[in-house]
């Protein structure tokens, strides 16, 4: 009897975690095989793998995109069931690949807006005080822009993760690969300040570098700061969020003649993918103004 879709899920989750994939990867990839069997099923199928064929497969695809799913969420899609028929095919649980031949298009990444100088400035303005809170969000404001990291790996960062004097902090990041990121004089500066709150907080002895009310800072209470202090500076708070000051940080490196290699590797990367979307702000830019410089019509 064919195994079910559904019995399988635990032991390929397993492979997933295995080789190191992000928590949020593995959910992603296996409620693809879940939505696939739930199809399977609206189709008067059963939900195992003696039913995972290439016409099915295509048929389900094109049911994500009759719904009006966007093109990046099929995409996802395909690269959950990609890894799952792969899998398979490696425990010998199947013996012929069922997407052989099979291309799925590549949204084109997105250009993401970035936060001017202006911004950043009055972002950073907005945290003026000498209070807990205005020294530790203008701490975690000028990590994100110097070092372009993920709010989860700001808020997991512990205090002997930090080196002041070499101006260097160590992340954990997707798939717990470890790495340093460095930052500059000011977001040092900020970072000391904060340091010398922190040790009368209540919560001192905790590990964590940024402390909440309750201990570690979280990653929901972060992004509420972030937002706090963007609205306090007359920004739309629905529009900045953490991830933007990433996405400005890579394009800023980009623009200052940073090499794709380096910044891979600073921001954590194991993908070229990433290197496209993030680096799409300044491809942009810079085909505009080379764009501009070459009008020939401008020449004679």
């Amino acid at each position: 009897m064919p195994e079910s879709l559904d019995s399988l899920l635990s032991s390929f989750r397993r492979s997933l975690r295995v080789e190191g994939k992000a928590d949020r990867t593995i959910v992603i990839y296996c409620q693809g095989i879940t939505f696939f069997g739930r199809w399977l099923e609206s189709q008067g199928l059963a939900p195992d793998v003696s039913n995972l064929t290439r016409e099915n497969v295509l048929a389900w695809m094109d049911s994500l995109r009759d719904r009006g799913q966007q093109s990046s969420t099929i995409s996802t899609r395909w690269k959950g069931m990609r890894r799952f028929v792969n899998w398979l095919l490696n425990e010998d649980i199947i013996r012929r690949d069922p997407l052989k031949g099979i291309t799925v298009e590549q949204p084109e990444a997105p250009s993401v807006p970035v936060l001017s100088d202006e911004e950043l400035t009055a972002i950073i303005a907005a945290c003026r005080g000498k209070t807990f809170n205005d020294r530790r969000d203008e701490a975690v404001i000028r990590i994100l822009i110097d070092c372009g990291l993920r709010i989860s790996e700001v808020v997991g960062a512990d205090l002997v993760d930090l080196d002041l004097d070499a101006e260097t902090l160590i992340v954990t990041g997707k798939g717990s690969r470890v790495r340093p990121v460095y930052f500059g004089v000011k977001a040092g500066q900020a970072l000391d300040r904060y340091l010398r709150v922190r040790a009368q907080h209540r919560h001192a002895s905790n590990p964590a570098l940024f402390l909440g009310e309750r201990g570690r800072f979280t990653d929901d209470g972060a992004r509420k700061r972030v937002k706090l202090r963007a609205e306090m500076a007359g920004l739309d708070p629905k529009v900045v969020h953490p991830h933007q000051f990433r996405h400005t940080h890579a394009h800023d490196f980009l623009m200052a003649g940073g090499q794709e290699r380096d910044l891979k590797r600073l921001m954590g990367w194991r993908s070229d993918t990433m290197l496209e979307r993030y680096g799409a702000s300044a491809a942009d830019h810079r085909a505009r103004e080379a764009a501009r410089r070459l009008k020939r019509g401008d020449r004679i």
